[in-house]
């Protein structure tokens, strides 16, 4: 990972303005995903302060899972998923959390030992839920947050007061 190519990464973050609805700037990681180059900076920037500290990487739904794959894989790990209510057929933990309207549950399977080291990772940090709930979810289940990590943070949403502390790659 260099500092061009993490430049390079986040210059191909996408911006559609008035989406999904008028005055909501959509910020789209897609092309970075889509560069092998980009890609591949992005994920090592997103696990480096974390390496060497976890057992399992905990991947939020849905495009948590792509970032969790790759890093149990390259770093020789498990990987947990933390999927939307309804998706797993024996879920262990569940955590519901509010959304701006409504609530969202998140549930994960009971696959960790006690005390096993949990990095989180998702895509875009907006209003911070989806990470607290996860953090929660971890701890139902006898393990550690060793850290969270996302790609992007969404400034001025107010997540990261919500979500505790995590590591960024970028933020817009």
């Amino acid at each position: 990972m260099t500092i061009p190519d993490l430049a390079y990464a986040e210059s191909l973050i996408a911006e559609t303005p008035d989406y999904p609805e008028p005055g909501v700037l959509f910020r789209d990681i897609s092309p970075l995903l889509a560069d092998p180059r980009a890609m591949r900076a992005t994920f090592e920037a997103l696990v480096e302060p974390f390496r060497g500290e976890f057992d399992v990487v905990g991947g939020i739904e849905a495009r948590g899972f792509l970032l969790a794959g790759y890093v149990a894989a390259v770093e020789g790990v498990g990987m947990l998923p933390i999927r939307k209510a309804g998706k797993l057929p024996r879920p262990a933990a569940a955590v519901s959390y509010a959304l701006e309207y409504g609530t969202a549950t998140i549930e994960a399977p009971g696959v960790l030992w006690p005390g096993a080291r949990v990095l989180l990772v998702d895509d875009v940090l907006a209003t911070g839920g989806t990470i607290a709930a996860a953090r929660e979810i971890i701890t139902q289940l006898g393990a550690t947050v060793a850290g969270a990590a996302v790609i992007l943070e969404l400034d001025g949403l107010g997540g990261r007061a919500v979500a505790g502390d995590l590591h960024t790659v970028f933020t817009a």
